[in-house]
């Protein structure tokens, strides 16, 4: 047992809630939290909170108020990555149904401006990677120095080297599929040691609307939690007993 399962332990967790991205779906990132809460579970969420859905604001809201109670955390992923530089002001390209609802959604928010100041000191301090015990989280791909290494503290707040690209994009051949993502690949799997399960999101590759599993053959795993919510799918979580 590592010494981050072992304090949640300590709090009385029963164990964990992964969830995969979001992208402002609030109805169902409040029915994901409400059960953690419920169960005693805490909620680990992998990344890309915002974007495309209905209701950013309210998915900002609720993750903080979990990060204020001690019952759960958020990973780096992408679009939380451009949401802070968009934030802070710089220039990025933005698709108007993406990134610039969600800007459009704070501007009406009453409280628009404050989750945004917070939203750029939370996705600051996010971990881009997490490991606990024979459990890996990333939002998009594995590395294998990520089984060694810990994440860069200051991870939100850089530009992306390789190994953070990997874990904010994962792995692309540079071409565009005909529905306008990145041609991905899936190489990374292979060197998820035997014994070791990686949950991660930012790619939707369920065809049957759950999580998506591929194995490789030394026996390590890859579970993939993007089920489209915010983008015509839903929100999908496992939880994950100690």
């Amino acid at each position: 047992m590592d010494a981050a399962e072992a304090d949640l332990r300590a709090r009385g967790f029963h164990g964990l809630r992964v969830v995969g991205d979001v992208h402002g779906d609030a109805a169902g990132f409040e029915h994901a939290a409400a059960g953690a809460e419920a169960e005693g579970l805490f909620l680990l969420q992998l990344g890309d909170l915002t974007d495309h859905g209905p209701d950013s604001p309210a998915v900002l809201r609720r993750m903080f108020a979990l990060r204020d109670a001690g019952r759960g955390r958020f990973l780096l992923g992408n679009h939380d990555h451009k949401l802070r530089r968009v934030l802070l002001g710089q220039r990025v390209r933005m698709a108007a149904e993406g990134l610039g609802r969600t800007l459009a959604q704070l501007e009406a928010a009453p409280d628009g401006a404050a989750l945004a100041a917070r939203a750029i000191e939370e996705i600051g301090a996010a971990p881009a990677w997490l490991r606990l015990g024979t459990r890996l989280f990333v939002h998009a791909g594995w590395h294998p120095r990520m089984l060694r290494d810990p994440p860069p503290p200051d991870a939100g707040t850089r530009k992306p080297d390789p190994m953070l690209s990997r874990a904010l994009f994962g792995q692309v051949t540079g071409r565009m599929r005909p529905d306008g993502y990145p041609e991905r690949l899936h190489d990374w799997v292979e060197t998820i040691p035997p014994g070791f399960t990686l949950y991660c999101g930012h790619e939707r590759r369920s065809t049957d609307g759950r999580p998506y599993e591929q194995r490789n053959a030394a026996g390590g795993r890859a579970i993939f939690l993007d089920t489209g919510a915010g983008k015509g799918g839903h929100l999908s979580w496992i939880d994950l007993p100690w």
